[in-house]
């Protein structure tokens, strides 16, 4: 059976030009928790946590919300991110809780998404608003494994822990999405200290080392 996808419709900062200073710049540092790796299939979306960075400088601007995922949730995973079957079972489903998170996108003036290995987090809004016969144009999206990537090219790791403590920023409550966003966010503002010392100021600059290699890059206009 064929049907035709609605967009979801929601309004970010687009088209900024591509000198306009990374300073002068609104992210948005998100993050997902899911019921497994299987986004595509049986796993779903249980927790999207967010945090506003404005410039080089981290706000106190969070979003967070947990999602019933109309399914259960592996022990392994309650385990890993302390999400019980309680906490969501009244949550609210993931397309409000994907429109709430846009709220808070439109409500902070957001030019750009950020995240850590973002491809997933992204993949899996896509997924949930599939099943919803929806589908989003991406905004800019960056991901600090790009940016550790063109700093430190001989690292290959994906850990965020384990690059948070390299560069020495902070560390917040591990695989919770709020925590997970926060950790991001310090991390961001640590990388972009770093590529303004080499010379990279700019929004161009950044669509630069975001660039599709091979198709890895998730830097969309």
């Amino acid at each position: 059976m064929f049907w035709k996808k609605k967009k979801m419709h929601y309004q970010l900062t687009q088209d900024k030009p591509l000198n306009t200073p990374i300073r002068d710049l609104s992210f948005t540092v998100f993050d997902t928790e899911t019921t497994g790796f299987a986004v595509g299939s049986t796993d779903r979306l249980i927790e999207i946590g967010a945090v506003q960075v404005e410039g080089l400088h981290v706000t106190d601007r969070t979003f967070q919300t947990y999602v019933n995922p109309e399914r259960d949730i592996p022990e392994r995973i309650t385990n890993l991110t302390g999400i019980t079957e309680e906490q969501v079972a009244n949550a609210t489903d993931a397309f409000e809780a994907i429109n709430k998170f846009y709220s808070f996108i439109e409500s902070n003036g957001s030019d750009s998404w950020v995240g850590h290995y973002l491809a997933f987090d992204v993949t899996v809004l896509k997924k949930e608003l599939l099943r919803c016969k929806y589908t989003f144009d991406e905004p800019l999206s960056i991901d600090t494994l790009d940016l550790i990537g063109f700093l430190a090219p001989s690292w290959d790791m994906r850990d965020l822990q384990h690059y948070a403590l390299n560069f020495g920023t902070k560390i917040f409550r591990r695989h919770s999405a709020v925590g997970d966003a926060l950790t991001t966010a310090h991390l961001f503002v640590e990388l972009l200290h770093f590529l303004e010392d080499r010379g990279k100021t700019t929004l161009g600059d950044l669509a630069d080392i975001t660039r599709p290699v091979n198709g890895s890059s998730v830097f969309h206009r």
